[in-house]
């Protein structure tokens, strides 16, 4: 029984061998072949060159962004010297002035969404439908926001100092 077994094995072996062998003379027939032989011409299609990007943040991004940030600047500054004139002239209306930083901060953080929106909506949007058109008027708000904060500004020029009243609480001490 285990000589049965040992050439039933042996015999397999051989055969592993053999086949293996004669797969190797075949795949190599076959090599040859395909060298000597026309290939078909495959069509290949590319795809579509995508358009170019267009910049978003160009030279009129950034002079449109720096005129509204000109104007906020202007208006906040004339707000603030309004405020601590009229605080230095005894006006009962105001109490305190805003600490500078904390005003500074809290208008770049306004200024800082506002250009990101802006942003925004220059960028093009592949899933909103009508983006061409809102595309094209990324700069209405901006610009309509820079004129509000001109005008701001010049009316807190041209601001006067408050007239004394006759009272007591508007004497100074």
């Amino acid at each position: 029984m285990r000589i049965v077994q040992v050439i039933v094995q042996l015999i397999t072996v051989i055969l592993c061998i053999g086949g293996c062998a004669g797969a190797e003379d075949n795949l190599a027939d076959a090599r040859k072949s395909e060298d000597y032989a026309p290939s078909p011409i495959l069509r290949v299609s590319l795809p579509a060159t995508p358009a170019p990007q267009k910049k978003v943040i160009d030279k009129k991004f950034l002079a449109v962004m720096g005129a509204l940030a000109a104007t906020e600047s202007m208006r906040y500054t004339t707000r603030t010297l309004v405020l601590e004139n009229e605080k230095d002239a005894g006006a009962p209306w105001v109490t305190s002035t805003p600490a500078h930083s904390q005003y500074v901060a809290k208008n770049l953080l306004i200024f800082m969404a506002e250009a990101f929106v802006t942003y925004e909506i220059k960028k093009p949007h592949a899933w909103l439908p009508g983006d061409r058109v809102i595309r094209k008027f990324w700069w209405a708000y901006p610009a309509a926001m820079a004129g509000l904060h001109l005008s701001g500004a010049i009316s807190n020029i041209r601001t006067q100092a408050p007239a004394m009243c006759e009272t007591s609480d508007c004497q100074m001490p």
